[in-house]
């Protein structure tokens, strides 16, 4: 969609609808970085991004945004500090009970994407819990990729279509594009048109590779507790002065 005045006069939500902006993936980076520079501990910065969080879950179901794909912890954050890694498993289980309710009157559905084999047994209950709450909710579809790694996912996808070619469920001839689509976590959602990446790391981090192939990139320096309505709203309109020509031309 080509931007011009008028349409930069329009609200938010029109400027979507008429953008055909559906799915939004986010890489909320910079909280370690935001806590330094305030003087304060990484986990202050862990839980100011939660509240950034929170803010761009009601903005994007208030704009007409009707996927919203979060990295909340890569396979590789287990590398960090063991202090770290604990809390941030807490805050996630901690966050999700505080706020299901809330996510649940607002007809938001959830879904996590990701590895939970290896969480504890209490968040897995807790993310479990919130998943099979929202099921039946049509508004907001929140993915949350917790434990997840693109790399993981694929591989995952790989053998489960391996395994039903070897059983004869499935011929080598059928596997195709869409076919691995349905293999991953994000089955049955569309790609996301548009990334958003805080912090201004110009890099993927092993995040949705298969789906992004011809999504919009949009890197900006702002840390992620610092990313407000205003900065929502430059992404989007970034979006809208692309041209998507998916290779085409």
């Amino acid at each position: 969609m080509a931007i011009n005045n008028e349409t930069s006069t329009l609200p938010i939500k029109d400027i979507i609808a008429q953008s055909k902006l559906k799915h939004i993936a986010i890489i909320m980076d910079g909280n370690r970085r935001w806590a330094k520079r305030h003087f304060l501990p990484s986990m202050s910065g862990h839980s100011a991004g939660v509240k950034a969080l929170k803010n761009i879950i009601n903005l994007s179901s208030d704009s007409g945004i009707e996927y919203l794909t979060v990295y909340a912890f890569s396979t590789e954050n287990w590398g960090r500090k063991k202090e770290e890694v604990d809390f941030l498993m807490l805050l996630l289980g901690e966050t999700i009970k505080k706020e299901l309710a809330e996510l649940h009157r607002n007809n938001v559905k959830i879904r996590i994407i990701g590895d939970l084999s290896s969480l504890n047994i209490e968040l897995q209950n807790i993310l479990r819990h919130s998943m099979e709450k929202t099921s039946e909710n049509s508004g907001l579809r929140l993915q949350i990729a917790i434990n997840y790694g693109a790399r993981n996912e694929i591989v995952s996808a790989v053998r489960q279509i391996a395994t039903e070619v070897q059983t004869g469920k499935l011929s080598a001839e059928e596997i195709n594009e869409n076919l691995i689509s349905n293999y991953l976590y994000t089955s049955e959602i569309p790609d996301p048109e548009l990334l958003i990446r805080t912090g201004g790391e110009q890099r993927l981090s092993n995040y949705l590779l298969w789906q992004l192939a011809y999504t919009e990139i949009y890197v900006t320096s702002i840390l992620w507790p610092d990313f407000n309505k205003t900065e929502f709203e430059k992404a989007v309109m970034e979006f809208t002065k692309r041209e998507r020509r998916f290779g085409k031309d």
